[in-house]
């Protein structure tokens, strides 16, 4: 994205300082796993600062020795820029100052929290044009937050300055280690600005010139942009974003709605390059509010695409709170595994992610009062985020909140700061992770075979016109996940990209829910992969939209019809379409008889198979209309199934649906490298995830029922042979002999409880 004049010559140093830093300075492989709480010295919330007074040290030298006594190796305290920069070019670090000094005295390692979502009074005043403006014009005069929009050349040239400045400073402590740049990344933090419905930002005109630009290099010519958009602009300066929808076309709320995704990444490529102007060692995260798995696009404030964001930095990341602030909103299980799932496969490529915000305490919001957090509930979220190859886990925060809406909530102590029984827990589990910490880091996933394809795109279909509150690729891409992890297949999430840019022959099965908006570029790459010889099942309605919005003359749309060997014939609306098995002899048909039903979500959408294809119909529905038809292309095999199973099977469970995708694993030839006796036990789930280390495996078997649980897990490995299992949480080893290259493991697992055996 090209940005304004006056800040382009700065980009542009910025840029070349990075790469320069990047080549010389961080190193990807980390010798380190932080295991921190945030603390920022007494009991200011944050992004608040405590005043420093006489008492000050001793207060926080007793604080931060009773962290160190709990068993967690680092800090990771804060700097907020309304407190450090009061007046423009007059920094107060002092906090970060004595916070540091104080934790390298009892061997913690610092991590720096940046905030500049509350900004100093001086530059709303210095800067009065450069006030966040909603689609109905009312500009937001800040109240601290949300400051001002960085998109105006001189509020960016202040914040950039600013994380420049404060790493300058952090330099200077040799127990420092790290950066989060970014909590919760939007474009407007902090502040509801309810006195205007379904307030949207920003639109600014400093904002619609970087808008203008990006549409300039999309684009290329006014006419061009005209013709896509159905509009007369005759001059880029007239060009603003969509502020409602109409009949005609909405390729304008699509491009504004992806410029969005890509300004913040791009924004939070600018804060890392400033960082790095001053400090080319140590590494830099951010953090979603919870990863966009769980965003639509439609969210006024901004939304992030953890993908783009996580090529920005170091390590992208996300804060997980399971028990936020109202037991009707707590999470299941198989929220929290794929909300740290979705946050690795983002990361896939940096080789981890951050746990920015681990939830410490009960959750608080006004008179909303979340239910308590116990000791397993920690030991449970810090295992289940280090087994998937989390890379540090932070815990929020040390002290309950002492100010805002959120006051009383989310504490590991008490605000006395007597020490509870979550923290003794939590530090212990913190001790084992340390104690281990170059085992762990150096351990590799399992490989994974199947991939999930995230395609924010498809959320736009209808643009402001959508019909549905509810997001249903959301739900789609869940209902497939979940069957795979409460069986511990494990899979990755890949996002629509992939397909368009990468290699993904290490995948034997690609899964693409609710595909309703697709691009040329993603539509060929999937092609690609079916026929090198992949499997490859799409949901209803492929490719039924470009990325433009415009509809296909046939679907699956883009060719696609050629790779699944159907045609769209007709399509209705159903709250469960049935679809009756009608072929017993197809690999995917294996268990079922000619009884047995499917059952669909929202769409009934009945194919013809191709003339002269190879395509084999499967399930039809009740007008005998075909509903799913496997198919061969090159050296591949495809499913299409006129409906969203993903959806019917996240809502509600059916033992047929469940059947058809066990036959889809075997049809795919996916190996697993373990099978266990609580595989797809939905009252009992024990979830199971492997690493791989240089000497064997890392084996995490942890219990999230409320009831004792024996089983068993036999486990592939290279040779037969005597094998040592020794765990890491409770010290406790066995011996054990493979059989041929299968290794039995029984054991009992109580309640709540994890076990992390090392097998050699």
């Amino acid at each position: 994205m090209q940005k304004t004049s006056a800040s382009l010559a700065a980009l542009v140093i910025l840029t070349l300082a990075g790469l320069i830093f990047a080549q010389q300075g961080f190193q990807r492989t980390p010798d380190f796993l932080p295991v921190s709480v945030w603390y920022s010295g007494g009991i200011a919330r944050a992004p608040m600062l405590s005043t420093i007074t006489p008492e000050s040290r001793e207060q926080w030298r007793r604080d931060l020795a009773q962290i160190k006594s709990l068993g967690f190796n680092t800090v990771r305290t804060w700097v907020e820029w309304a407190h450090c920069e009061p007046r423009p070019g007059e920094y107060h670090f002092e906090n970060l100052d004595l916070l540091c000094e104080l934790a390298r005295e009892q061997g913690l390692r610092v991590i720096c929290q940046m905030y500049i979502d509350s900004a100093p009074d001086w530059v709303a005043k210095r800067f009065p044009d450069g006030l966040f403006e909603a689609q109905s014009g009312d500009k937001v005069t800040p109240q601290s937050a949300p400051g001002c929009c960085t998109d105006h050349a001189g509020v960016q040239e202040a914040v950039l300055t600013f994380f420049t400045e404060t790493a300058k400073r952090a330099m200077k402590h040799p127990n420092f280690h790290g950066w989060d740049l970014w909590s919760e990344p939007h474009i407007i933090n902090w502040a509801y600005i309810n006195y205007v419905p379904n307030a949207t930002f920003c639109y600014c005109p400093h904002t619609m010139q970087v808008f203008q630009e990006w549409l300039q290099k999309k684009y290329t010519t006014l006419e061009a942009l005209n013709q896509a958009w159905y509009r007369n602009f005759t001059a880029w300066s007239e060009v603003s974003a969509p502020r409602f929808g109409t009949i005609l076309s909405y390729t304008d709320f699509i491009d504004w709605k992806n410029f969005i995704y890509e300004k913040l990444a791009h924004d939070l490529r600018l804060r890392y390059e400033a960082i790095r102007v001053a400090d080319p060692i140590h590494v830099i995260t951010s953090h979603a509010a919870v990863p966009s798995l769980f965003y639509s696009p439609y969210v006024g404030a901004g939304a992030t695409d953890d993908f783009l964001m996580a090529e920005q930095i170091d390590y992208y990341g996300t804060s997980l709170y399971p028990k936020h602030n109202h037991p009707s909103t707590h999470w299941e299980r198989w929220r929290f595994q794929a909300a740290v799932d979705f946050s690795r496969s983002a990361n896939k490529r940096n080789g981890g992610f951050y746990v920015g915000e681990l939830q410490a305490g009960k959750g608080t919001y006004g008179l909303n009062i979340g239910n308590p957090i116990t000791p397993a509930d920690h030991r449970i979220w810090m295992w289940s985020a280090i087994a998937k190859g989390a890379k540090a886990i932070n815990i929020y925060a040390y002290y309950p909140m002492s100010s805002g809406y959120e006051s009383g909530g989310y504490g590991l102590i008490n605000l006395d700061g007597s020490i509870t029984e979550r923290a003794a827990a939590a530090g212990k589990t913190a001790s084992i992770i340390t104690d281990n910490m170059k085992l762990l880091l150096e351990s590799k996933p399992s490989p994974v075979q199947i991939a999930i394809v995230y395609n924010p795109l498809a959320q736009m279909v209808g643009g402001e016109q959508r019909t549905v509150t509810t997001d249903l690729h959301q739900q789609s891409l869940l209902g497939w996940y979940r069957f795979f992890t409460e069986r511990n297949i494990p899979v990755d999430f890949i996002h629509r990209r992939d397909l368009e840019n990468g290699d993904l022959a290490e995948y034997k099965l690609i899964i693409i829910p609710y595909p309703l908006m697709f691009t040329e570029k993603a539509a060929e790459g999937l092609k690609n992969y079916v026929a090198a010889g992949g499997f490859a099942v799409s949901e209803a309605r492929m490719a039924w939209n470009d990325e433009r919005g415009f509809a296909a003359p046939a679907i699956p749309g883009m060719g696609l019809d050629q790779v699944f060997g159907v045609r769209e014939s007709s399509v209705k609306m159903g709250e469960s379409p049935a679809m009756g098995v009608c072929n017993l002899t197809h690999p995917l048909m294996q268990g079922f008889t000619t009884a047995d039903t499917l059952h669909g979500a929202n769409f009934a959408e009945s194919v013809v198979p191709l003339s002269g294809g190879a395509a084999k119909v499967l399930a039809r529905f009740a007008d005998a209309t075909a509903a799913l038809a496997a198919g061969k292309y090159g050296k591949g095999e495809t499913l299409f199934i006129g409906s969203f199973l993903g959806m019917a099977n996240h809502i509600r469970a059916d033992r047929a649906n469940e059947r058809l995708l066990w036959n889809i694993v075997r049809w795919s030839s996916i190996e697993r490298p373990f099978t266990s006796s609580h595989d797809g036990a939905k009252e009992a789930p024990v979830e199971i995830r492997l690493r791989r280390t240089a000497a064997g495996s890392i084996l995490f078997l942890i219990n999230h029922s409320e009831a004792d649980q024996q089983m068993t897990v036999d486990l592939r490995v290279a040779k037969s042979g005597r094998y040592r299992l020794r765990d890491l949480v409770h010290d406790q080893q066995l011996d054990l002999t493979a059989r041929g290259r299968e290794l039995q493991i029984g054991h009992e697992l109580k309640a709540r409880d994890v076990q992390v055996w090392v097998i050699e």
